[in-house]
């Protein structure tokens, strides 16, 4: 089976396992390739990305303020805002590209607003004319920018005061699991620098050998001719405790969320980081084959074309979602959906502030996720989209 996501680990990555002796220096190496990749001053490394987010609003020192975030994203995004004592405010999205409506932002802000999370969602970046016309109306509005999925699009994590990015195995690269945050402004690194330190604990041994069993286990576990017991696995709820990332009624963390990165995740990031120009460009190049074939078949509503998207998700949208991801399954194709809810409608922030026309609240019942990761070759992407065609009584050209 074609699994939706695989991050691109190899055999070869097992050297990571082999201890250097120095945890400090392997970190260290990881922020300084991963600056130099974001054209940044300085990177600094986490547990995990929401745990990034919580670091950089601690910085601010503004609890109890307002943060303003999309409604449809990933729910660590508001989860952290709360774990750093402040409050979100929830903003609706526009559906040609599913970021933030810039528009609503607008009306979301007001003297209690600390800053603003600008989210790139699925890689299509965020700073276009909606954007840059709310910075300049809102000139003391500090932005963070979410790069979670976008990592480099069109530059959008340079514009604001600092970006955060999330490096799980879902993620363009992947240091297992870990965070970090990028930022040019000297003051405000110091002042991360200093939340991580008051906020995180030495992760040791146990953590380490955790890490360390993962790596070993998920790279055998997305090859094809296992994946398939994996899908079904998952799907049985077998490895929820794996795969499920949220409860819907609990705002809440993951129990390491507060230990430091380990070595062996800096090391597995280290040897990602020479990958990301080629993993972006085989991306797009599925990007363009998905866009050529499928544009007019059925109801399906394309994702924006443009040449900054970096692609971390090709998600199109139709009523059939559930009959396609079915179908395809049949097919041996495994298809997804990165976020199958509108944080706004959760229980855990039903009496949060929302400004917008509910429209993201449409998006969880029809996006679906093509794969578009380094395990999917020209020929699995044209089988693919020969699969969903005929399944709309087309056919691929």
């Amino acid at each position: 089976m074609i699994p939706r996501l695989k991050p691109d680990l190899r055999l070869s990555d097992l050297i990571a396992l082999v201890p250097s002796g120095d945890s400090a220096e392997d970190i260290g190496r990881f922020e300084r390739g991963f600056a130099e990749l974001a054209g940044q001053k300085h990177a600094i490394a986490f547990p995990y990305g929401r745990t990034a987010q919580i670091a950089m609003l601690k910085a601010l020192g503004r609890p109890g303020s307002e943060v303003i975030c999309p409604s449809y994203t990933c729910v660590v995004v508001p989860h952290a805002i709360v774990k750093a004592g402040m409050r979100p405010v929830f903003v609706d999205s526009d559906p040609a590209d599913y970021n933030m409506d810039w528009t609503f932002a607008h009306d979301a802000t007001g003297p209690e607003t600390a800053a603003v999370i600008a989210t790139s969602i699925f890689g299509h970046p965020v700073n276009g004319d909606g954007f840059r016309a709310y910075r300049a109306a809102n000139p003391d509005v500090i932005v963070f920018q979410d790069c979670a999925h976008s990592f480099f699009a069109g530059d959008a994590h340079r514009d604001g005061l600092a970006a955060f990015f999330g490096l799980n195995v879902s993620k363009i690269i992947t240091a297992i699991f870990g965070g970090m945050v990028t930022t040019d402004d000297d003051a405000f690194a110091v002042k991360v620098r200093s939340a991580r330190s008051s906020l995180l604990s030495h992760a040791g041994i146990a953590q380490s050998l955790r890490r360390s069993l993962y790596l070993a286990a998920v790279i055998p576990a997305f090859w094809r001719p296992v994946y398939g017991i994996v899908n079904r696995l998952e799907r049985w709820g077998a490895l929820d405790r794996f795969v499920k990332y949220y409860d819907p009624s609990v705002i809440d963390l993951p129990a390491d969320a507060f230990k430091t990165m380990t070595s062996i995740e800096a090391r597995t990031g280290a040897r990602q980081l020479s990958r990301y120009e080629r993993i972006v460009a085989h991306r797009r190049r599925l990007a363009d084959l998905y866009h050529h074939e499928l544009t007019g078949v059925g109801d399906l509503l394309m994702p924006p074309k443009h040449d900054a998207m970096t692609v971390s998700h090709f998600v199109i949208r139709t009523d059939h979602a559930e009959y396609l991801k079915s179908a395809c399954r049949t097919a041996g194709v495994q298809l997804g959906e990165l976020i199958d809810y509108d944080c706004a409608k959760m229980p855990s922030y039903r009496d949060a502030k929302y400004i917008g026309e509910r429209r993201s609240s449409a998006f969880p019942a029809q996006v679906i996720n093509l794969p578009v990761h380094m395990g999917v070759t020209l020929d699995d992407a044209w089988r693919i989209c020969g699969v969903i065609a005929a399944e709309f009584g087309a056919s691929a050209s």
